[in-house]
Protein backbone atom coordinates (compact mmCIF):
# COMPACT_ATOMS: atom_id res chain seq x y z
CA UNK A 1 0.00 0.00 0.00
CA UNK A 2 2.85 2.42 0.78
CA UNK A 3 6.38 2.22 0.68
CA UNK A 4 6.33 -0.35 4.04
CA UNK A 5 5.02 -3.07 4.93
CA UNK A 6 1.22 -2.69 5.10
CA UNK A 7 -0.32 -3.34 8.26
CA UNK A 8 -2.47 -6.41 9.06
CA UNK A 9 -6.34 -6.32 8.07
CA UNK A 10 -8.51 -7.48 10.72
CA UNK A 11 -12.46 -8.80 9.90
CA UNK A 12 -15.06 -6.51 11.25
CA UNK A 13 -18.14 -8.28 10.51
CA UNK A 14 -18.80 -10.96 7.91
CA UNK A 15 -18.14 -9.58 3.89
CA UNK A 16 -15.95 -6.45 5.36
CA UNK A 17 -12.82 -6.03 6.22
CA UNK A 18 -11.64 -3.14 8.04
CA UNK A 19 -8.22 -1.61 8.35
CA UNK A 20 -7.09 -1.68 12.15
CA UNK A 21 -6.68 1.36 14.40
CA UNK A 22 -3.56 3.72 14.45
CA UNK A 23 -3.52 4.33 10.88
CA UNK A 24 -1.45 6.94 9.25
CA UNK A 25 -3.70 9.13 7.16
CA UNK A 26 -2.33 11.19 4.31
CA UNK A 27 -4.68 14.33 3.26
CA UNK A 28 -4.66 16.76 0.06
CA UNK A 29 -5.52 20.25 1.55
CA UNK A 30 -5.00 21.54 5.10
CA UNK A 31 -7.85 23.65 5.38
CA UNK A 32 -10.83 23.77 8.05
CA UNK A 33 -11.97 20.88 6.21
CA UNK A 34 -8.55 18.89 6.62
CA UNK A 35 -8.46 20.31 10.25
CA UNK A 36 -11.93 19.11 10.90
CA UNK A 37 -11.64 15.52 9.65
CA UNK A 38 -7.67 15.35 11.49
CA UNK A 39 -9.95 15.74 14.70
CA UNK A 40 -12.31 13.39 13.93
CA UNK A 41 -9.75 10.59 12.93
CA UNK A 42 -7.20 11.55 16.03
CA UNK A 43 -10.40 10.99 18.20
CA UNK A 44 -10.63 7.02 16.70
CA UNK A 45 -6.79 6.03 16.78
CA UNK A 46 -5.25 7.57 13.86
CA UNK A 47 -2.84 10.04 13.35
CA UNK A 48 -2.56 12.58 9.83
CA UNK A 49 -0.06 14.12 7.59
CA UNK A 50 -1.11 17.04 5.53
CA UNK A 51 -0.32 18.19 2.25
CA UNK A 52 -0.76 22.22 1.77
CA UNK A 53 0.89 25.02 0.42
CA UNK A 54 0.03 27.59 3.40
CA UNK A 55 2.34 27.96 6.01
CA UNK A 56 0.08 27.88 8.81
CA UNK A 57 -2.93 25.79 7.43
CA UNK A 58 -6.05 25.25 9.95
CA UNK A 59 -5.48 21.58 9.89
CA UNK A 60 -1.68 21.40 10.83
CA UNK A 61 -2.95 21.99 14.32
CA UNK A 62 -4.51 18.12 13.41
CA UNK A 63 -1.56 16.57 12.66
CA UNK A 64 1.99 17.28 10.71
CA UNK A 65 1.81 19.27 8.00
CA UNK A 66 4.28 18.83 4.39
CA UNK A 67 4.35 22.69 3.28
CA UNK A 68 4.63 21.99 -0.57
CA UNK A 69 2.69 23.36 -3.78
CA UNK A 70 -0.20 20.24 -4.95
CA UNK A 71 2.14 19.62 -7.71
CA UNK A 72 5.23 19.19 -5.93
CA UNK A 73 6.65 15.92 -6.88
CA UNK A 74 8.71 15.02 -4.31
CA UNK A 75 6.30 16.16 -1.43
CA UNK A 76 3.42 14.14 -2.83
CA UNK A 77 5.97 11.13 -3.18
CA UNK A 78 6.46 11.37 0.66
CA UNK A 79 3.01 11.51 1.32
CA UNK A 80 2.26 8.68 -0.59
CA UNK A 81 5.28 6.48 0.72
CA UNK A 82 5.09 7.51 4.42
CA UNK A 83 0.86 7.16 4.86
CA UNK A 84 -0.86 4.07 5.04
CA UNK A 85 -3.79 5.79 2.57
CA UNK A 86 -4.36 9.03 1.20
CA UNK A 87 -7.72 11.15 0.70
CA UNK A 88 -8.88 14.41 -0.18
CA UNK A 89 -10.03 17.90 1.50
CA UNK A 90 -9.63 19.80 -1.95
CA UNK A 91 -10.63 19.31 -5.30
CA UNK A 92 -8.85 21.73 -7.13
CA UNK A 93 -5.45 20.14 -7.75
CA UNK A 94 -4.02 18.83 -10.68
CA UNK A 95 -4.85 15.62 -11.85
CA UNK A 96 -1.41 14.49 -12.52
CA UNK A 97 -0.73 15.07 -8.61
CA UNK A 98 -3.72 12.73 -8.22
CA UNK A 99 -2.52 10.44 -10.59
CA UNK A 100 1.16 10.39 -9.04
CA UNK A 101 -0.72 9.33 -5.95
CA UNK A 102 -2.92 6.98 -6.85
CA UNK A 103 0.28 5.02 -8.54
CA UNK A 104 1.85 4.58 -5.28
CA UNK A 105 -1.07 4.49 -2.76
CA UNK A 106 -4.80 3.88 -2.49
CA UNK A 107 -6.04 7.56 -3.23
CA UNK A 108 -9.97 7.72 -1.88
CA UNK A 109 -11.83 9.38 -3.63
CA UNK A 110 -10.43 8.30 -6.66
CA UNK A 111 -8.90 10.17 -9.94
CA UNK A 112 -12.32 9.73 -12.08
CA UNK A 113 -14.36 11.34 -9.54
CA UNK A 114 -11.70 14.19 -8.88
CA UNK A 115 -11.50 14.75 -12.34
CA UNK A 116 -15.43 15.18 -12.87
CA UNK A 117 -15.91 17.54 -10.34
CA UNK A 118 -13.21 19.90 -11.69
CA UNK A 119 -14.58 20.56 -14.83
CA UNK A 120 -18.10 21.49 -15.69
CA UNK A 121 -18.09 20.38 -18.77
CA UNK A 122 -17.04 16.84 -17.77
CA UNK A 123 -19.68 16.96 -14.73
CA UNK A 124 -22.41 17.70 -16.69
CA UNK A 125 -21.52 15.19 -20.02
CA UNK A 126 -21.25 12.69 -16.43
CA UNK A 127 -24.54 13.46 -15.04
CA UNK A 128 -26.36 13.61 -18.18
CA UNK A 129 -25.27 10.52 -18.85
CA UNK A 130 -26.66 8.96 -16.03
CA UNK A 131 -29.56 10.47 -16.78
CA UNK A 132 -30.23 13.04 -14.16
CA UNK A 133 -31.41 16.34 -14.56
CA UNK A 134 -29.39 19.27 -14.82
CA UNK A 135 -30.07 22.91 -15.86
CA UNK A 136 -30.06 23.59 -20.06
CA UNK A 137 -26.08 24.95 -20.70
CA UNK A 138 -23.66 25.44 -24.05
CA UNK A 139 -20.35 24.78 -23.84
CA UNK A 140 -18.57 27.72 -24.36
CA UNK A 141 -14.40 28.45 -26.15
CA UNK A 142 -15.51 32.18 -27.47
CA UNK A 143 -17.52 35.07 -27.42
CA UNK A 144 -19.77 33.86 -30.51
CA UNK A 145 -20.29 30.96 -28.32
CA UNK A 146 -21.70 33.16 -25.89
CA UNK A 147 -23.73 34.79 -28.45
CA UNK A 148 -25.11 31.95 -29.82
CA UNK A 149 -25.27 30.13 -26.43
CA UNK A 150 -27.74 33.32 -25.33
CA UNK A 151 -29.93 32.72 -28.02
CA UNK A 152 -30.20 29.23 -27.86
CA UNK A 153 -31.37 29.11 -24.15
CA UNK A 154 -33.53 32.00 -24.25
CA UNK A 155 -33.68 33.63 -21.28
CA UNK A 156 -30.97 34.96 -18.12
CA UNK A 157 -28.37 33.26 -18.07
CA UNK A 158 -25.04 32.43 -15.91
CA UNK A 159 -21.54 32.40 -17.47
CA UNK A 160 -18.74 29.61 -15.42
CA UNK A 161 -15.31 28.63 -15.80
CA UNK A 162 -14.97 25.16 -16.47
CA UNK A 163 -12.04 25.00 -13.83
CA UNK A 164 -10.80 26.30 -10.67
CA UNK A 165 -14.63 28.34 -9.86
CA UNK A 166 -15.98 28.30 -6.23
CA UNK A 167 -17.72 30.34 -3.61
CA UNK A 168 -19.22 32.52 -5.97
CA UNK A 169 -15.98 33.01 -8.23
CA UNK A 170 -15.61 32.26 -11.95
CA UNK A 171 -18.96 33.57 -12.21
CA UNK A 172 -20.89 36.18 -14.38
CA UNK A 173 -24.66 37.20 -15.13
CA UNK A 174 -26.22 37.64 -18.33
CA UNK A 175 -28.94 39.37 -16.86
CA UNK A 176 -30.75 40.98 -20.01
CA UNK A 177 -30.57 38.45 -23.32
CA UNK A 178 -31.49 41.23 -25.39
CA UNK A 179 -27.92 42.90 -24.92
CA UNK A 180 -25.65 39.61 -24.52
CA UNK A 181 -26.81 38.64 -27.96
CA UNK A 182 -24.26 40.21 -29.99
CA UNK A 183 -20.67 40.81 -29.98
CA UNK A 184 -20.30 44.54 -29.77
CA UNK A 185 -17.27 46.18 -31.27
CA UNK A 186 -13.89 47.76 -30.13
CA UNK A 187 -15.78 50.44 -28.36
CA UNK A 188 -18.72 48.64 -26.78
CA UNK A 189 -17.71 45.02 -26.33
CA UNK A 190 -21.04 44.27 -25.45
CA UNK A 191 -22.65 42.09 -22.50
CA UNK A 192 -20.89 38.74 -23.98
CA UNK A 193 -17.22 39.98 -25.08
CA UNK A 194 -17.21 41.86 -21.30
CA UNK A 195 -18.31 38.52 -19.52
CA UNK A 196 -16.13 36.32 -21.33
CA UNK A 197 -12.81 39.15 -20.37
CA UNK A 198 -13.80 39.34 -17.26
CA UNK A 199 -13.37 35.55 -16.32
CA UNK A 200 -10.00 35.67 -18.33
CA UNK A 201 -10.99 34.03 -21.78
CA UNK A 202 -10.82 30.59 -20.36
CA UNK A 203 -13.09 27.62 -21.74
CA UNK A 204 -16.43 27.89 -20.19
CA UNK A 205 -20.08 27.05 -19.65
CA UNK A 206 -23.13 28.94 -20.63
CA UNK A 207 -26.05 27.65 -17.82
CA UNK A 208 -29.87 28.99 -18.30
CA UNK A 209 -30.43 30.51 -14.60
CA UNK A 210 -32.60 28.32 -12.48
CA UNK A 211 -35.74 30.13 -10.95
CA UNK A 212 -35.77 27.92 -7.96
CA UNK A 213 -37.67 27.55 -4.91
CA UNK A 214 -34.64 26.83 -2.93
CA UNK A 215 -31.48 25.59 -3.18
CA UNK A 216 -30.84 21.85 -1.34
CA UNK A 217 -27.39 20.13 -0.54
CA UNK A 218 -27.24 15.96 0.13
CA UNK A 219 -24.19 14.39 1.94
CA UNK A 220 -24.12 10.96 1.31
CA UNK A 221 -21.07 8.33 1.84
CA UNK A 222 -19.97 5.03 0.73
CA UNK A 223 -17.45 2.98 2.52
CA UNK A 224 -14.82 0.69 0.10
CA UNK A 225 -17.19 -2.61 0.78
CA UNK A 226 -20.07 -0.36 -0.49
CA UNK A 227 -22.07 0.39 2.33
CA UNK A 228 -23.78 3.51 1.83
CA UNK A 229 -25.97 6.44 3.70
CA UNK A 230 -27.00 9.62 3.47
CA UNK A 231 -28.04 12.38 5.97
CA UNK A 232 -31.17 14.71 5.70
CA UNK A 233 -31.24 16.74 2.28
CA UNK A 234 -30.63 20.29 3.75
CA UNK A 235 -31.77 24.05 2.49
CA UNK A 236 -28.78 26.33 1.81
CA UNK A 237 -29.12 30.46 1.61
CA UNK A 238 -25.91 32.10 -0.13
CA UNK A 239 -25.16 35.45 0.02
CA UNK A 240 -22.84 36.63 -2.26
CA UNK A 241 -21.96 33.39 -3.77
CA UNK A 242 -21.04 32.15 -0.26
CA UNK A 243 -22.90 30.09 1.68
CA UNK A 244 -24.43 31.57 4.78
CA UNK A 245 -27.00 29.28 6.46
CA UNK A 246 -27.82 25.76 6.15
CA UNK A 247 -30.93 23.60 8.10
CA UNK A 248 -31.42 20.43 8.62
CA UNK A 249 -34.91 19.15 9.00
CA UNK A 250 -36.09 15.40 9.45
CA UNK A 251 -38.67 14.75 6.77
CA UNK A 252 -38.16 16.60 3.13
CA UNK A 253 -40.23 15.59 0.41
CA UNK A 254 -37.48 15.24 -1.80
CA UNK A 255 -34.69 13.19 0.47
CA UNK A 256 -35.63 9.97 -1.17
CA UNK A 257 -35.13 11.59 -4.76
CA UNK A 258 -31.90 13.09 -3.47
CA UNK A 259 -30.85 9.89 -2.08
CA UNK A 260 -31.49 8.07 -5.56
CA UNK A 261 -28.91 10.38 -7.06
CA UNK A 262 -26.10 10.20 -4.91
CA UNK A 263 -26.60 6.20 -4.86
CA UNK A 264 -26.65 6.22 -8.61
CA UNK A 265 -23.32 9.01 -8.59
CA UNK A 266 -21.79 6.82 -5.81
CA UNK A 267 -21.93 3.44 -7.34
CA UNK A 268 -21.08 4.24 -11.18
CA UNK A 269 -17.73 5.99 -9.91
CA UNK A 270 -17.16 3.12 -7.15
CA UNK A 271 -16.32 5.73 -4.99
CA UNK A 272 -14.93 5.74 -1.29
CA UNK A 273 -15.96 8.39 1.35
CA UNK A 274 -18.15 11.73 1.88
CA UNK A 275 -19.94 12.78 -1.44
CA UNK A 276 -22.09 16.38 -1.24
CA UNK A 277 -24.75 17.20 -4.15
CA UNK A 278 -26.03 20.29 -4.42
CA UNK A 279 -29.25 21.12 -6.29
CA UNK A 280 -32.23 23.72 -7.17
CA UNK A 281 -35.32 23.04 -6.33
CA UNK A 282 -37.42 23.73 -9.75
CA UNK A 283 -41.27 23.52 -9.84
CA UNK A 284 -40.65 20.81 -6.92
CA UNK A 285 -37.76 18.43 -8.62
CA UNK A 286 -34.22 18.90 -8.30
CA UNK A 287 -32.22 19.76 -10.91
CA UNK A 288 -28.19 18.70 -10.12
CA UNK A 289 -26.02 21.78 -9.64
CA UNK A 290 -22.62 20.24 -8.76
CA UNK A 291 -20.56 17.52 -6.84
CA UNK A 292 -17.69 17.33 -4.27
CA UNK A 293 -15.92 14.89 -3.74
CA UNK A 294 -15.06 15.71 -0.42
CA UNK A 295 -16.34 16.53 2.97
CA UNK A 296 -18.79 19.53 2.71
CA UNK A 297 -19.43 23.28 4.30
CA UNK A 298 -23.13 22.26 3.98
CA UNK A 299 -22.10 18.82 5.81
CA UNK A 300 -20.97 21.09 8.89
CA UNK A 301 -24.08 21.03 10.60
CA UNK A 302 -23.24 17.51 11.34
CA UNK A 303 -20.66 18.12 13.58
CA UNK A 304 -22.34 18.47 16.64
CA UNK A 305 -25.87 18.30 14.89
CA UNK A 306 -25.83 14.70 14.12
CA UNK A 307 -25.15 11.40 15.92
CA UNK A 308 -22.03 10.56 13.67
CA UNK A 309 -20.52 13.68 12.43
CA UNK A 310 -19.65 14.00 7.97
CA UNK A 311 -15.73 13.67 9.05
CA UNK A 312 -16.07 10.35 11.51
CA UNK A 313 -17.57 9.21 8.63
CA UNK A 314 -15.09 9.94 6.10
CA UNK A 315 -12.87 8.28 8.39
CA UNK A 316 -14.81 5.01 8.43
CA UNK A 317 -15.94 4.59 4.96
CA UNK A 318 -11.66 5.08 4.28
CA UNK A 319 -10.95 2.34 6.59
CA UNK A 320 -14.30 0.21 5.66
CA UNK A 321 -15.74 0.60 9.18
CA UNK A 322 -19.23 0.38 9.83
CA UNK A 323 -20.98 3.78 8.99
CA UNK A 324 -21.87 5.67 11.22
CA UNK A 325 -25.84 6.79 11.89
CA UNK A 326 -26.63 9.64 10.04
CA UNK A 327 -30.04 10.93 12.21
CA UNK A 328 -30.26 14.70 13.18
CA UNK A 329 -29.88 15.43 16.85
CA UNK A 330 -33.40 17.34 16.57
CA UNK A 331 -33.43 20.26 13.94
CA UNK A 332 -30.69 22.03 13.33
CA UNK A 333 -28.84 25.02 11.36
CA UNK A 334 -25.53 26.58 10.73
CA UNK A 335 -24.10 29.50 9.88
CA UNK A 336 -20.71 30.62 8.95
CA UNK A 337 -18.75 33.11 10.27
CA UNK A 338 -16.88 34.76 7.01
CA UNK A 339 -14.89 37.68 6.94
CA UNK A 340 -14.66 38.70 10.47
CA UNK A 341 -15.87 36.65 13.94
CA UNK A 342 -18.60 38.01 15.93
CA UNK A 343 -18.52 38.14 19.75
CA UNK A 344 -18.76 34.68 21.04
CA UNK A 345 -20.64 35.20 23.93
CA UNK A 346 -23.11 37.03 22.18
CA UNK A 347 -23.23 34.14 19.84
CA UNK A 348 -23.52 31.16 22.69
CA UNK A 349 -26.18 33.12 24.68
CA UNK A 350 -28.55 31.74 22.22
CA UNK A 351 -29.44 28.06 23.33
CA UNK A 352 -27.96 25.56 21.49
CA UNK A 353 -25.17 26.82 19.88
CA UNK A 354 -21.98 25.49 19.17
CA UNK A 355 -19.05 27.75 18.18
CA UNK A 356 -16.74 26.41 16.00
CA UNK A 357 -13.32 28.55 14.75
CA UNK A 358 -10.62 27.25 12.40
CA UNK A 359 -7.44 29.44 14.00
CA UNK A 360 -7.30 31.64 10.31
CA UNK A 361 -6.46 35.33 9.76
CA UNK A 362 -9.35 37.27 9.10
CA UNK A 363 -10.12 38.78 5.73
CA UNK A 364 -13.23 39.81 3.76
CA UNK A 365 -14.82 36.66 2.25
CA UNK A 366 -13.06 34.06 3.74
CA UNK A 367 -15.49 31.50 5.79
CA UNK A 368 -13.27 31.96 9.24
CA UNK A 369 -15.74 29.50 11.22
CA UNK A 370 -19.15 28.73 12.11
CA UNK A 371 -21.73 28.34 14.60
CA UNK A 372 -23.97 24.65 14.68
CA UNK A 373 -27.20 25.36 16.05
CA UNK A 374 -29.80 22.43 17.73
CA UNK A 375 -33.68 22.83 18.35
CA UNK A 376 -36.77 20.53 19.50
CA UNK A 377 -38.84 21.45 16.42
CA UNK A 378 -38.78 23.42 13.48
CA UNK A 379 -39.96 26.58 15.15
CA UNK A 380 -37.60 26.54 18.06
CA UNK A 381 -34.72 26.66 15.21
CA UNK A 382 -36.23 29.23 13.38
CA UNK A 383 -36.28 31.68 16.80
CA UNK A 384 -32.94 30.61 17.55
CA UNK A 385 -31.51 31.09 13.97
CA UNK A 386 -33.02 35.04 14.10
CA UNK A 387 -31.32 35.58 17.28
CA UNK A 388 -28.14 34.44 15.55
CA UNK A 389 -28.67 36.52 12.51
CA UNK A 390 -28.82 39.80 14.52
CA UNK A 391 -25.43 39.16 15.97
CA UNK A 392 -23.44 37.94 12.74
CA UNK A 393 -23.00 39.98 9.74
CA UNK A 394 -23.60 37.88 6.81
CA UNK A 395 -20.68 37.27 3.54
CA UNK A 396 -20.08 40.21 1.91
CA UNK A 397 -21.63 42.98 4.54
Amino acid sequence: MSGHEAPARVPRVEGRTGEPAGLHIGVVGGGQLGQMLGLAGVAMGHRFTFLDPASEPPAASAGRHIRAEFDDVEALERLAVECDLVTLEFENIPQASAERIAARNCLMPGVAALAIAQDRLEEKQFLEGLGLRVAPWVQVDSVRDIVQGVAHLGGPSILKTRRFGYDGKGQVRLADPAHAAHEGGPGNPGEAASAWQALGGVPAVLEQMQHFEREVSIVAVRSRSGEQCAYPLVTNIHRHGILWQTTAHRGDPLQAEAERVATRVMETLDYVGVLTIEFFVVDGRLVVNEMAPRVHNSGHWTLGGARTSQFENHVRALLDWPLGDTAPLGDVGMLNLVGNLPDPIAVLSVPGTRWHDYGKTPRPGRKLGHVTLTAPDATTLESRLEQLRERIVPPGE
